[in-house]
C-alpha cells in the first residue's frame, strides 16, 4: 500500500541528510516540498530526479486533494525547507488527512534545530517545552510568555531577525533576567552560539541576520521577573491618562512580580 513519508531534511549543511532519507527521496513518485527552489538545492546535491510539487503554508488547503489523490497508487515524501515537517513547517494538515484514510504515514527522522540547539545551549535537557514561533503582537506574545512563566522546564522557540529586537525585551519583561542561549545559523557558515543573560543577549544582538532558536532557562528561585524600564514606562503613560494605581497594576501585573512592588514604582511617580 501506498504511503507518505515525512521526511527530515538538513537544517543547513547539506551533509546531514541521512542515507535513509536519500533513498526515500529517489524511490518516491513525487516530492511534496515547502519550496520547490531550496529542495531542488539538495535533489541536485544527489542527483535525485525524482519529480516535485509545492506544498506549503498558502496552498495546503488547494493541493491538499491532489496529493491524497497521488497517495491511492503511489508514495509521497513530504518535506519542509529544513528539518521535520510539521515542526512549525507545513504538514500537520496532510498527516492528518492521510491517517484518516488509512494512509500509512511513515517517519524519516533527522535534524531538527529544537534538539540540536537544546543539547548545546548548556541548559537542563531533561525537561523542556517547545513553543514555535512566538506570535508576532508584543501583547499576544506576552500572554504566551506569561502562560510559561512558572514551568521549571527548559523553553525553546523560534524567532526571525526582524522580529528577535522586539521579542527579546518582552521575553526579559515577563520573565526575568534568566539564562538563555541564542543559536544563530545553526551548521551553516556563520553559525554562532551566544550564551549569557536574557539581558545581555539584548545588547549584543542589535542588528540579528539570520534564522534564530532561542533556549531559555525555565523558572527558578531568583529569576523572577523584574521591574523593568519598560514597566514604569507603562505606568507612567497610564498616570498620565488618569487611570488609578488599581487600573494601571492590574494590566501591568504578571506571574511573579509583586503588586507591592508594582504600587511603589507608582509612588515614585507622584
Amino acid at each position: 500500500m501506498p504511503a507518505l513519508y515525512i521526511v527530515a531534511t538538513p537544517i543547513g549543511n547539506l551533509e546531514d541528510i541521512s542515507l535513509r532519507a536519500l533513498r526515500t527521496l529517489r524511490e518516491v513518485k513525487l516530492i511534496a516540498a515547502e519550496d520547490t527552489r531550496k529542495t531542488k538545492r539538495l535533489l541536485d546535491t544527489y542527483d535525485i530526479k525524482t519529480p516535485m510539487t509545492s506544498y506549503h503554508e498558502h496552498n495546503k488547503w488547494t493541493k491538499l486533494e491532489y496529493i491524497l489523490n497521488r497517495l491511492e497508487d503511489a508514495d509521497v515524501a513530504l518535506v519542509s525547507n529544513a528539518g521535520m515537517p510539521g515542526m512549525s513547517d507545513p504538514g500537520y494538515e496532510l498527516i492528518v488527512a492521510a491517517s484518516q484514510r488509512g494512509i500509512p504515514v511513515v517517519p524519516i527522522p533527522g535534524p531538527s534545530v529544537v534538539t540540536t540547539a537544546l543539547v548545546i545551549s548548556g541548559l537542563p535537557t531533561d525537561k523542556f517545552i517547545y513553543l514555535g514561533f512566538l506570535p508576532r503582537k508584543s501583547s499576544a506574545r506576552r500572554r504566551l510568555l506569561e502562560s510559561v512563566a512558572n514551568e521549571d522546564g527548559t523553553l525553546v522557540v523560534l524567532e526571525s531577525p526582524h522580529r528577535l529586537s522586539a521579542a527579546l525585551p518582552d521575553i526579559l519583561s515577563v520573565l526575568g533576567d534568566r539564562k538563555i542561549a541564542i543559536c544563530r545559523e545553526l551548521t551553516k557558515m556563520h553559525e554562532e552560539v551566544f550564551r549569557g543573560s536574557i539581558s545581555q543577549a539584548t545588547k549584543h544582538f542589535t542588528e540579528p541576520r539570520g534564522e534564530f532558536t532561542l533556549v531559555i532557562e525555565g523558572k527558578r528561585e531568583g529569576n523572577k521577573p523584574q521591574l523593568t524600564p519598560d514597566i514604569e514606562q507603562q505606568l507612567r503613560h497610564m498616570r498620565q491618562s488618569g487611570l488609578t494605581a488599581k487600573e494601571a497594576i492590574a494590566r501591568v501585573s504578571k506571574p511573579g512580580l509583586s503588586r507591592k512592588e508594582l504600587y511603589q514604582a507608582w509612588l515614585r511617580l507622584s
